[in-house]
């Protein structure tokens, strides 16, 4: 799986559920700043209490007009995090940031400085060198603070870091590397796909307007396409490096043990013969077969079970024909008997037309478990929805056909502390301590236990496969969280969120047994897991109406928070097959004052 995932390992028992301390973390420090960020102006030496102040006064005082900027240049979080670092830069030599000009005082350039004459795409090159992504000034504040300005109405446009803001940065970052693609030899869904990748741009803007050209060049022969890291090449490595390793039995082993999955999809499957009796059916990333089977005993007329592991396709044909359900030519038999109805197909299901002939909206029943850790990392929900669109009928099932995410507050007993805290008697805090600033910026995939759970869980988004298109893979949602309301003690530390899923066979199409599959802490292990996003600090909170220290910062012991309000965005990474997701969390104390932390940023 991917490099940056930790998972604990599952040979080690789950160690005792330790009391939650709520005083402090020896090596969790809390931030002990004022709440009031100590803001330097970009071009002069006034500091300002807050990112508004100090905005207007660049535009008054220095025309240089950030909110501006940023709405009429769609910029991300990353073009913002650029656009600050380059400014400092080109101040620091007394140099205009528009239109580069070098003077011999900072008073002279102060005298110079200029609105921007027309805002267009090419100012952006002045500061698209990923150089500017390291903070020119140590410790500036402005970097941790700078999303707070602008119109908090509009989600869309707030500096999140999403997938479609990754790709702009991308697709204008200058590569050495021009991939050839010849369009005789790449089927057309994946030209398409291709072509999709570099249309995606932010905040809903139509992406043809934007590569219309490069569409028109993908009309020739040969697609001369330059953009960094999400090229032709770059994916079918992964995709080699993706479906490989699902060559290995041990994946599979691990798969088709978890109950709770196989389960599901058996009982799904076999029990709602009026669902799957005489039915043509599509199996998309079949693997051993297990769910083709499942079918086929089911009553399927045909199941097309389609695997891009070359291994893996061959073992399923072997597994389908030990076992008596593999179609083999023109085998005539009863078709009221599960036998000789399976067909297995090497390949991409994007690349399906290239291989057989199966006409478009011919299936019944669509089949995938197509769900990777947070529910969308590994991406295949791209190819069940592309295969839904091409080959089901109007009116078909779709299974599963509901999927929905979770999220809650977790406590001390959820990250590794304790544990090194005490190993046979001997202190290894230290340990603790890197372990906790690693997790703060990659995700755990581990097991949560449900003591270890401290607030409410929510919803932060729903997906029904069966109207869905493939832009809401990408989404933001804002979420409160409150502590539960039985716990105790009243009083606690919140150390991150974790993220959980479920996948429904609803009566939409499960008529006589509607099932669910559940990842949840308060449910049985599966091989899921649950993602853990740690803060980079603890924040107390609590459920209890006390005074509190109007001089201690909010979110610790003295001054608890008593909710804790965040936005999630979750979107696919411009490294194929991975998920970005960003994490903004505030807390509001029980005195109303309240604090923002940094944004975090991961990748799964």
């Amino acid at each position: 799986m991917a490099e940056n995932i930790y998972r604990a390992d599952e040979e080690i028992e789950e160690e005792e559920e330790e009391e939650q301390q709520i005083e402090t973390w020896d090596d969790w420090g809390t931030d002990e700043e004022d709440s009031e960020p100590d803001l330097l102006c970009l071009f002069c030496d006034r500091r300002f209490g807050s990112v508004e102040l100090l905005f207007v006064h660049c535009e008054s005082n220095h025309s240089f007009d950030f909110p501006g900027l940023r709405k009429d240049l769609l910029l991300d979080f990353y073009g913002c995090f650029k656009l600050i670092n380059y400014v400092r830069s080109q101040v620091a030599e007394n140099k205009c940031w528009n239109c580069g000009l070098a003077f011999r005082s900072n008073n002279e350039l102060l005298d110079h400085l200029h609105p921007v004459n027309a805002v267009g795409e090419d100012i952006k090159l002045l500061w698209e060198d990923e150089t500017y992504l390291k903070p020119f000034i140590v410790n500036d504040a402005l970097l941790h603070s700078f999303y707070d300005d602008g119109d908090d109405d509009d989600d869309d446009n707030d500096c999140i870091v999403d997938r479609e803001a990754v790709m702009r940065e991308l697709m204008d970052f200058e590569d050495p590397r021009v991939i050839l693609v010849d369009e005789d030899n790449m089927s057309k869904p994946l030209m398409d796909g291709l072509l999709n990748t570099v249309d995606h741009v932010d905040n809903g803007v139509d992406a043809k307007e934007n590569c219309g050209a490069l569409k028109q060049k993908g009309r020739n022969k040969h697609l001369r396409v330059s953009f960094a890291n999400v090229a032709a090449r770059e994916i079918k490595n992964v995709n080699d490096s993706y479906f490989g390793a699902y060559g290995s039995f041990g994946i599979h082993k691990e798969m088709i043990s978890d109950k709770i999955r196989t389960d599901a999809y058996r009982d799904a499957i076999t029990k709602n013969p009026s669902l799957l009796k005489h039915a043509t059916v599509l199996d998309v990333g079949c693997g051993t077969g297990i769910l083709s089977l499942f079918a086929a005993q089911a009553g399927a007329l045909k199941v097309i079970a389609v695997e891009a592991s070359e291994k893996m396709a061959s073992v399923a044909t072997q597994i389908a024909k030990d076992n008596g359900l593999l179609l083999e030519g023109n085998q005539a038999g009863d078709m009221e008997q599960p036998t000789g109805v399976i067909s297995v197909v090497h390949g991409m299901v994007e690349e399906l037309d290239n291989i057989i002939q199966a006409p478009p909206h011919s299936v019944d029943v669509l089949l995938s478990e197509w769900m990777g850790y947070c529910l969308l990392y590994e991406s295949m929900l791209s190819s069940v929805l592309y295969a839904r669109d091409r080959w089901l009928k109007p009116g078909g099932a779709i299974l599963p056909d509901t999927a929905t995410i979770f999220v809650a507050g977790f406590g001390r007993g959820g990250t590794s502390v304790p544990f090194w805290e005490n190993v046979y008697g001997f202190d290894m805090s230290c340990i603790g301590k890197e372990v906790v600033e690693d997790a703060s910026q990659n995700p755990i995939v581990d097991v949560v236990g449900s003591h270890d759970i401290v607030t409410d869980a929510v919803i932060i988004q729903t997906f029904d496969l069966v109207t869905m298109n493939q832009d809401e893979m990408d989404f933001t949602s804002t979420f409160e969280l409150k502590l539960k309301s039985d716990l105790e003690p009243q009083t606690t530390q919140c150390c991150g969120i974790v993220l959980w899923f479920e996948t429904a066979f609803t009566r939409r199409f499960c008529k006589e047994t509607p099932t669910v599959l559940s990842t949840s802490p308060y449910g049985p292990k599966t091989h899921w897991s649950q993602t853990i996003f740690t803060f980079r600090e603890p924040i107390t909170m609590t459920s209890l109406k006390s005074s509190t220290d109007k001089a201690a910062p909010v979110g610790t012991a003295r001054c608890p928070v008593t909710k804790l309000e965040s936005r999630i965005s979750i979107a696919r990474s411009s490294q194929h097959r991975s998920i970005d997701i960003s994490l903004e969390t505030s807390g509001i104390g029980s005195d109303g004052r309240n604090r923002r932390w940094p944004v975090q940023i991961f990748n799964l």
